[in-house]
């Protein structure tokens, strides 16, 4: 392990993020809020210390980062941005102790959601802009961002692209890696600009326009409003960011194809097909729950399921409804959802459709092998065999996922915490979702969580940012061994 290059190349992400400080800077100046200050600071803190370990280590080059490093790298730039990311929220006294600072921002960064704040609309606009120009930086990923802009992070690149890519087969849309992230985040750009000109076109003015853009295409779910997407109360921007949540949950490799003149790419994609085909499934059966028993016209039972179940299983976190009073059916059916997470490849959490798909189909292999125990059989996804390793490392990631899932609520409910916030809150931090059930509900925060177990979701957030393994492997004794 070099460490030498590792804090070098950490370096360079504390001082991009320096950099990107100054967008916030701006709205504070615009708007003449107590922002300004804090963001001076912060900008200043940052930039000098991510300047100090590059400099201190601008010696340490490679030409190749090998596997160990690139997760390395990726895990503690993870942890580095989420640190000086706090620094805003702690310096305009917004949050009691650093330690909500830093829960905000690594859920920020994330793209979770889960917020401690209790009073949103009373926070300056400048750290709200941040607050969700954090998430859209997240959402595609801070590390595939260097890759593409800075050539010095080419080299070798591939290694903390498929530490950092939320998929189980990273696709590279172009031989060169740069090259791939540069695409990747040209068409997050484009889409991104096309919700902004839409919810302008309803009405919204272009603060909250970009603010909830920053937070629809990454799926993350902050909202510049203490009741969220249902303060504006508008069937058309329910509609507008359902269409957004879904274009956010699809693979971005296959947004490409679209744009490139394949038309048909998201009806040849099998796991996309299944992603669609499972939440139109779901919203149907949660409308029929719904109907009659909490909303007494039909239209409005199936914009609230529509709504909640996107937002829910693209792991964004917008409410328009306190779901914790549907029936007992919808609510397990949204848990349903905090699991399967969207796409590989997305911007979205949770355990991802390609996963569960892949699963499915080697239960149904086992199954078939008791029946015809000499026929030979292969697993395949749109028309391609996967390869025994591939299987493998997603059956072990999900094990340790629902192992994780269980060993934190356990955890959680040791620290006092009531059995269903419990499980809720680790549900929704370990799959990104933002909102959970029980006292962190759509309509509740995460401000009331014991100091120990706010550290705890910190930890489960950035596990499921990270697909766990880049995590969890820092915990492994031969990770350590030469």
């Amino acid at each position: 392990m070099r460490w030498r290059f590792i804090l070098n190349i950490v370096g360079i992400l504390i001082l991009f993020l320096g950099l990107t400080m100054g967008f916030s800077l701006l709205v504070g100046l615009y708007y003449n809020d107590r922002s300004v200050t804090p963001f001076l600071i912060s900008m200043c803190l940052t930039i000098f210390s991510g300047s100090l370990l590059y400099i201190c280590f601008r010696s340490a080059r490679a030409e190749v980062i090998r596997q160990r490093e690139g997760m390395a790298i990726v895990a503690l730039g993870w942890m580095a941005v989420g640190l000086f990311g706090a620094l805003p929220f702690y310096m305009e006294f917004e949050f009691g102790t650093f330690v909500d600072a830093f829960f905000e921002s690594v859920s920020g960064f994330t793209t979770t959601g889960s917020s401690v704040l209790t009073n949103i609309e009373a926070v300056s606009k400048g750290l709200l802009f941040w607050r969700s120009f954090i998430q859209w930086l997240g959402g595609m990923g801070i590390i595939v961002l260097s890759v593409a802009i800075l050539p010095f992070l080419g080299v070798g690149g591939m290694q903390l692209y498929k530490a950092e890519v939320p998929t189980p087969l990273p696709d590279k849309l172009r031989p060169r890696i740069r090259e791939t992230a540069m695409l990747l985040w040209k068409v997050y750009a484009l889409i991104s600009l096309a919700e902004v000109t839409l919810l302008m076109f309803g009405g919204m003015n272009l603060y909250d326009a970009l603010c909830h853009t920053f937070t629809t295409m990454p799926t993350g779910g902050f909202s510049t409003k203490n009741t969220s997407v249902a303060h504006f109360d508008s069937t058309y921007f329910d509609i507008v960011i359902i269409v957004f949540m879904l274009l956010a949950g699809i693979n971005f490799s296959l947004h490409y194809e679209m744009l490139s003149g394949k038309g048909l790419a998201f009806w040849r994609n099998s796991e996309c097909r299944f992603f669609l085909g499972i939440v139109f499934v779901l919203v149907a059966v949660v409308s029929f729950n719904i109907y009659g028993s909490v909303f007494e016209k039909i239209g409005q039972a199936f914009r609230f399921s529509a709504f909640q179940v996107v937002s829910i299983v693209t792991t964004t976190g917008y409410a328009t409804a306190d779901y914790e009073k549907w029936p007992a059916m919808s609510q397990l059916i949204l848990l349903f959802c905090m699991f399967l997470g969207a796409s590989a490849g997305s911007t979205g959490g949770g355990m991802k459709c390609l996963r569960i798909m892949l699963c499915f189909k080697y239960c149904y292999k086992e199954l078939f092998s008791l029946i015809h125990p000499h026929a030979v059989t292969q697993i395949k996804i749109g028309g391609k065999p996967v390869s025994d390793e591939v299987m493998r490392s997603i059956l072990g990631f999900l094990a340790l996922y629902m192992g994780l899932f269980v060993f934190c609520s356990i955890l959680l409910a040791s620290m006092g915490v009531d059995f269903v916030t419990s499980i809720g809150a680790v549900a929704a931090t370990i799959g990104n979702i933002g909102p959970g059930f029980g006292l962190v509900g759509p309509v509740d925060n995460f401000a009331h969580i014991p100091y120990l177990g706010k550290w705890l979701l910190i930890w489960c957030m950035l596990l499921g940012r990270l697909e766990i393994y880049t995590v969890i492997i820092f915990f492994i004794p031969e990770f350590w061994r030469k």
